[in-house]
């Protein structure tokens, strides 16, 4: 996990890995609710909507690679994945 801007106030870190048991499907939900269930309201408010929907304004890059791009947030992860939340960029 990388963590930029906010998420890294929230968090307290730059990085972190995560731990899943052998075998178990790792889903891009389910970190997300990982992280949330370890770093609680904050976490959830800035990743979730009142619906309980990922905000659509955050990017997640696996492996640079966005999971727009594959099966979003049910996009599987593998031991050694490196997954980046990032904000949105403004600037003109």
């Amino acid at each position: 996990m990388r963590f930029f801007t906010t998420l890294r106030e929230i968090t307290g870190k730059k990085e972190e890995i995560l731990e899943f048991p052998e075998g178990e499907r790792v889903t891009l939900a389910k970190v997300l609710s990982r992280l949330a269930e370890r770093y609680g309201k904050g976490f959830v408010e800035y990743v979730y909507d009142k619906t309980g929907e990922v905000k659509g304004f955050l990017q997640f890059l696996i492996n640079g690679r966005s999971a727009s791009t594959l099966k979003g947030i049910e996009t599987e992860l593998v031991d050694g994945d490196v997954l980046a939340i990032i904000p949105p960029v403004g600037g003109g």
